[in-house]
């Protein structure tokens, strides 16, 4: 795996072990970006983090800041010297569950310009309802959602969807307010 663009392109990046990680593959990435647009100066929130691959691809294409926020201890650590490897500044990494900052997040009034949530697959349907709930406080009224599930499951989210496209096994859903 490895940075697709920006000042960071073509660094390599290390994945978590273990059967609970699904990484982003590059490819997907790289539609994902597309997508998205230039993210220049943005602050963006990478949920569910895992090797802190989209938010470092933020960071690398010019992003001013991004919250990595993971729960699982090993990957924290992958994030944490996937940024010691790349030499980005403007990151904050948070070992923390998703739906407990993202209340934090939405009571102190934080918002963001782009919202990457990734959870693990299988989890969608539990999540979904919390992360409707809390999503659309935390993202800044010009602000996109990406969010990435699998590839038979449509997210269903109090906003706008901008477009869902399908890659392999995955899904990707844009969103904005209304």
């Amino acid at each position: 795996m490895r940075v697709i663009a920006g000042t960071r392109k073509g660094h390599r990046l290390a994945s978590p072990r273990g059967a609970h990680v699904r990484l982003t593959g590059d490819r997907v990435r790289e539609a994902i970006f597309n997508l998205v647009g230039p993210v220049d100066g943005t602050s963006v929130l990478d949920l569910f983090a895992g090797s802190g691959a989209l938010g470092i691809e933020a960071l690398s294409r010019g992003a001013g800041r991004c919250v990595f926020a993971e729960s699982d201890r090993g990957a924290v650590r992958v994030i944490r010297e996937n940024l010691e490897r790349t030499r980005l500044t403007g990151a904050v990494v948070e070992q923390r569950d998703v739906i407990a900052l993202l209340r934090e997040e939405r009571s102190r009034g934080r918002s963001y310009d782009l919202v990457i949530c990734d959870p693990p697959y299988g989890r969608w349907a539990e999540m979904e309802a919390p992360l409707a709930e809390l999503l659309p406080g935390v993202l800044s009224p010009d602000g996109l959602l990406m969010v990435e599930t699998d590839e038979r499951v449509e997210p269903q989210l109090p906003l706008d969807p901008v477009t869902s496209r399908r890659y392999g096994s995955a899904r990707v859903t844009i969103f904005r307010h209304a």
